[in-house]
Order: structure tokens, then sequence, then C-alpha cells
């Protein structure tokens, strides 16, 4: 199981963006089975910043780790 901090997350890659581009994002989690359209710019995007990510096996894991029902392609803890 992905021990994503239930603080504030953000979920999805639009959200996602938003939250690095502003400086909020303190860790991103991204799905190994998703589209790498959608992950591989928030991947470059997390080098610049020098903002950390992990990879997750699932979309499906993710989305249970962040607590919704759905899969997820990307999420962030943010402050």
């Amino acid at each position: 199981m992905i021990d994503i901090d239930q603080g504030k997350i953000v979920v999805g890659a639009k959200q996602l963006r938003k939250a690095l581009n502003a400086g909020r994002a303190q860790r991103v989690y991204l799905a190994s089975n998703a589209d790498p359209a959608i992950t591989e710019p928030i991947e470059s995007l997390c080098r610049q910043a020098q903002v950390e990510f992990t990879w997750v096996e699932t979309m499906q894991d993710l989305g249970k780790a962040c607590g919704i029902e759905v899969g997820a392609a990307a999420a962030a803890a943010v402050r």
C-alpha cells in the first residue's frame, strides 16, 4: 500500500501541474500504467522544480491511496 500523507492532496494532472507551478507540491506520485502523455510532462516538471516523485504500480492503487474510488494517473501531497 502506498503511504500518502492524508493532509492536503491534489489528484489529477491538471491540478498537479498547477500545484507544481505554484511551488506547493511537496511530493508527487505517478502511476506506472497511466498514459505516458500524462505522466512524462509531470515528471519533467518535477525534475525542473526539484520535487521528489514516486512511481506507483497502478492507477487503481494510487486512487485508493488518495481515498477515491477511481484510478488516478497522478497525485501530490501539497502544502
